[in-house]
């Protein structure tokens, strides 16, 4: 245990967070996603595990100390439901509060069709599989940048 760091947070995600820059993304995907092919592609070319929580768990711990893009419209994303793009499942909106709470305003995601999400997801830092057994649990992050102190 470490002071200040979410016990959510294991060594794997804590070391992949740290290792990432700005603009680099992070995958956190639910329990049915191609997890190790597609993390096999990524710069870790690993899955990382958080497998008793959900997405929207697993979200809030790795926004606890990940700041998300402020330059970008796609500082966060959502794997659009198939033949229902603007579709929010309850486990979207889950993720969608956990990122206004760390935000501390609404700053909605935007939306990435399925197969284009497995193709961001090859280009991705890292895959954080969750044990959210829900449908479309799956989200794509992007790393900011924390300011120098004035």
């Amino acid at each position: 245990m470490l002071k200040g760091i979410d016990p959510r947070l294991n060594a794997d995600v804590l070391y992949a967070l740290r290792s990432m820059g700005h603009g680099d993304t992070l995958i956190i995907a639910d329990t049915n996603f191609p997890s190790h092919s597609i993390a096999a592609e990524t710069v870790m070319g690993e899955v990382l595990r958080m497998d008793n929580l959900t997405s929207a768990e697993a979200v809030d711990a790795v926004l606890s100390v990940l700041p998300l893009d402020t330059f970008v419209d796609d500082f966060a994303g959502r794997m659009e439901v198939v033949d229902a793009p603007d579709e929010v499942p309850p486990v979207q909106a889950e993720v969608q509060q956990a990122i206004n709470a760390a935000e501390g305003t609404p700053r909605p995601m935007v939306s990435i069709e399925r197969f284009a999400f497995y193709d961001l997801a090859r280009e991705a830092f890292a895959v954080v599989q969750t044990g959210d057994r829900r449908f479309y649990g799956c989200f794509m992050l992007r790393k900011g940048v924390i300011p120098p102190e004035t």
